[in-house]
């Protein structure tokens, strides 16, 4: 039987392993099988490798995109440079970290947008926000990133609502926090709402629910909205092409 599988903490909702099942069942890969493995400790993940041999790839959430890192062999370079880890390839007992968040954000940006994509402002500084901010680089759009707390060279939220500057020259704003996922749906990044007007577009990378809190309020004041289901279908095909790959 070949493994696959899911490591993070909590997994309550994984869009992960009802995509493969489903995808498994479909292709007729009655050999293939894709499970969750929940711990709560990046620790954990050197037994889960010890006990589950048959494991050829996993895939990786929050909060282990970042921690998972030195429990790998080697990185895919592109991975390297974004500093995350998304996507593990086990082979002949080596482990190596590879990123298809990036691929999966970038192509999904560029089919809802083409190439006019303008300034953004990236909400959240994980793991997937290292992802978003690669892509955006390599397709030339200038960013800014903001945070609760101050960091160097990043905004916060009190910077947006005591300057309306910031979300006039960036109308695109990218959520890469998990706030407002199912079932904590109320919940959103502290944006001053009342800036937000017809020209902004809100790419949520949160896909349950469909429509988040985020997303209406921008909608509800004439902009545009989109959520990270398809970003998440062409990153879980990435992986797969990565577990599949002859080398």
């Amino acid at each position: 039987m070949r493994k696959f599988g899911l490591i993070g903490f909590p997994l309550g909702h994984s869009f992960s392993k009802k995509y493969f099942t489903e995808k498994f069942a479909r292709e007729g890969r009655s050999d293939c099988q894709f499970e969750l493995y929940e711990f709560p400790q990046v620790a954990d993940f050197t037994a889960l490798i010890q006990q589950e041999k048959e494991l050829e790839g996993l895939s990786v959430t929050i909060p282990y995109k970042e921690q998972i890192i030195p429990y790998l062999d080697a990185l895919d370079p592109a991975c390297e440079r974004i500093g995350a880890v998304n996507c593990i390839r086990i082979r002949d007992g080596k482990k190596v970290g590879f990123n298809t968040d990036y691929l999966g954000f970038k192509q999904s940006l560029q089919a809802w947008l083409g190439d006019a994509i303008p300034s953004a402002l990236v909400l959240g500084t994980g793991g997937a926000s290292k992802a978003v901010q690669q892509a955006l680089c390599d397709l030339g759009v200038s960013y800014r990133i903001v945070s609760r707390s101050k960091q160097e060279g990043q905004l916060t939220y009190q910077d947006l609502s005591e300057n309306k500057a910031w979300l006039e020259r960036h109308p695109l704003v990218i959520n890469t926090t998990p706030l407002g996922t199912f079932p904590k749906v109320e919940g959103m990044p502290e944006l001053p709402l009342e800036q937000l007007n017809e020209s902004h577009l809100v790419y949520d990378l949160v896909y349950n629910p469909p429509i988040t809190r985020l997303m209406q309020e921008c909608m509800d004041r004439g902009g545009k909205a989109k959520n990270g289901q398809d970003m998440l279908e062409l990153q879980a095909e990435a992986a797969w092409s990565i577990w599949n790959s002859p080398r």
